[in-house]
């Protein structure tokens, strides 16, 4: 009886680390199912900041070169002037 007694608490023992082992996976799974969500943010969120950094670019590209087309016109105009006199 005590030799029974013995290997039912070992039973007893193991079925619980096994439990406590089954819940730390399933909270581990949890944890990654957020990592793996909060990638996916991350990777949209990238997307759009490229996107919206590529959409600036060529905003500045645009105002820099309309600058350099007034300059070039204002100096043509000049030019004009000062051989027409």
């Amino acid at each position: 009886l005590n030799k029974t007694a013995q290997v039912k608490n070992q039973v007893d023992e193991v079925v619980g680390i096994m439990q406590d082992n089954i819940e730390r996976v399933m909270d581990r799974g949890e944890k990654l199912d957020v990592l793996s969500n909060k990638a996916e943010d991350l990777e949209l969120g990238a997307r759009q900041f490229k996107k919206g950094a590529n959409r600036v670019r060529k905003q500045m590209w645009w105002r820099d070169m309309k600058l350099r087309l007034v300059i070039l016109a204002i100096v043509v105009i000049l030019l004009i002037v000062i051989i027409g006199n």
